[in-house]
């Protein structure tokens, strides 16, 4: 199979991975059925969220095993560890085994949040080393579709369970399919995921018409799964029909791969015509009437033999690779902390309010919790595809503005959204969610790009491991806090009902955000003269 028809194909499979591996987006959606059928309080409920972030704390192990064995071993490493640390966890929530103790159950939560690392290291080194003058664009069209992970399960739960089952039948149905889903994808997937290499012919050097379908694919994608989740708070649109629809949408990026395949088959027709009639004209094949040996040539048209490998100098003037950082020398780097804290106080904390979805929403009176869990997903779709939409659309201007710089514009609207959420409207609530999960997802769809740029993509697996484990960091300090606020304001019922549940919490949050803005535009002063080189070479 050519080398530019096995890139597309690994990035359609990278996009339906990614599509089913944020199973830990979707614990906002049953959080509170959980916490009944399990008779748990909201603390303990928080650290069971805390526990499938915790699982990032043993990320690292995911990186050093790409770096040492096939990607398709480390896929399904990852598949197997959801498919027990969810299955089980349905399988005590349905009744069918024997009571798991709450430690029990935090480890399985544990185990589960951990298979996501290793999904997510194989779809960034696949999409860093088989698109390498395209890398932020590949990672985010992909990455992008993990957004969207939140809305996809919530459709196919609503579509297969009645609204108003029972106490326990929505958690039932997520675990299952967080369990399941991620295992058959992965299974399909796997004898695409490899990296195919940045010195062979056609590696990501003409794929422009390709990543243009594809992100008409996916901005069409993404304004199905928003106009379907304001139809489903509505209640206009059935159910089935999301489902139906997004999964339609998810098939559709197939057509790119089959596109260079047919492209592909058209060349080596052609290429087998030419040679019958050179045959037929000159009485033997490949030689013409002096006796000169002819050598058919691919037409132009085949990416793979008539695209040239851009030299390795080249493609770190353009993707503005700094060096090769190694972990140790990365932890010792100043650079490095303001990062990890510029994350820890944006996307960290806007993955803990969208953990708190439920909670919070139920202490305002809403009842309408998976509708605001698939908008959060659908906003947060968008935010993570924007980046590489602006990377791929002025890749050749003169200036460009950097990450550390974007993220501090990303958490200025953030610190808003957190103290909009003081009003008591419902309209705030809505409108906050929206603001936080796009921000949230462009954040984490920079930092990528970021990890690379800064500390460079030889150790990129484990580097960018080590970096996301500020997220059960700030998944405990940042969760259990409102968790204390919550529960010293609950009433004789163990719950808390009204405004003043989680107003202080906001505050908090809101100047943590200001804290990270500040602390982003550090790191922007620090790193200027770095981006300022790159684009000069």
């Amino acid at each position: 199979m050519p080398s530019s028809l096995v890139r597309w194909f690994s990035l359609v499979a990278l996009i339906w991975l990614q599509t089913i591996a944020g199973t830990n987006t979707n614990f906002p959606a049953y959080s509170s059925q959980l916490k009944q059928v399990l008779s748990i309080s909201q603390v303990q409920l928080n650290n069971l969220a805390f526990a499938s972030d915790a699982g990032k704390l043993l990320g690292w192990f995911s990186g050093v095993a790409a770096a040492h064995l096939p990607l398709w071993v480390v896929l399904l490493v990852g598949a197997v560890l959801g498919l027990v640390g969810n299955g089980v966890q349905y399988l005590f929530v349905a009744g069918k085994v024997a009571s798991v103790s709450y430690p029990g159950m935090f480890l399985l939560a544990v185990l589960a949040g951990n298979s996501i690392c290793w999904i997510n290291t194989v779809c960034y080194v696949v999409a860093i080393n088989n698109f390498p003058l395209h890398r932020q664009v590949a990672v985010g069209l992909t990455t992008s579709y993990q957004g969207l992970s939140a809305g996809v399960y919530t459709d196919i739960v609503d579509a297969t369970l009645d609204r108003t089952s029972g106490t326990g039948a929505r958690a039932k149905g997520y675990l299952l399919l967080s369990s399941v889903l991620p295992m058959a994808v992965s299974l399909v997937t796997a004898p695409f995921v490899r990296v195919v290499g940045a010195d062979s012919p056609g590696a990501g050097k003409n794929a422009h018409a390709g990543f243009i379908i594809l992100f008409i694919i996916t901005i069409a994608t993404g304004v199905f799964a928003v106009v379907s989740s304001m139809g489903s708070v509505s209640g206009a649109l059935p159910a089935v029909y999301n489902a139906m629809g997004m999964g339609i949408f998810l098939l559709s990026p197939i057509v790119v791969p089959l596109a260079v395949c047919l492209k592909h088959v058209l060349a080596h027709t052609e290429m087998k015509v030419h040679d019958v009639v050179t045959e037929q004209e000159h009485g033997e094949p490949g030689r013409d009437e002096s006796g000169i040996k002819w050598e058919a040539h691919p037409q132009v048209g085949d990416q793979e033999e008539v695209v040239a490998v851009a030299p390795p100098s080249e493609e770190v003037a353009i993707n503005g690779v700094r060096e090769e950082v190694g972990a140790k020398e990365m932890l010792k780097r100043v650079e490095f902390w303001l990062y990890f804290f510029v994350y820890l106080f944006g996307a960290t904390l806007g993955l803990v309010f969208l953990n708190n979805l439920g909670q919070i929403a139920e202490s305002r009176g809403s009842s309408k919790t998976s509708s605001l869990v698939s908008l959060s997903s659908s906003f947060g779709f968008f935010g993570r595809l924007i980046p590489s939409l602006f990377d791929y659309l002025f890749e050749r201007r003169k200036y460009v503005v950097s990450r550390p710089a974007a993220m501090a514009a990303l958490m200025a609207p953030m610190v808003g959204a957190y103290f909009l959420l003081l009003s008591p409207a419902t309209g705030a609530l809505y409108v906050s969610t929206a603001v936080i999960g796009v921000c949230t997802g462009a954040i984490t769809s920079i930092s990528v790009a970021t990890t690379t740029e800064l500390f460079g993509t030889k150790n990129f697996g484990v580097n960018h491991n080590i970096l996301v484990t500020n997220i059960p960091v700030g998944s405990f300090a940042f969760g259990y806090g409102a968790a204390l606020l919550y529960r010293s304001r609950r009433g004789s019922d163990g719950k808390c009902m009204g405004m003043e549940c989680y107003s202080t919490t906001f505050v908090i949050w809101g100047c943590l955000c200001l804290l990270g803005t500040v602390l982003a535009l550090v790191l922007y002063a620090r790193t200027r003269k770095f981006y300022s080189r790159s684009i000069e070479r």
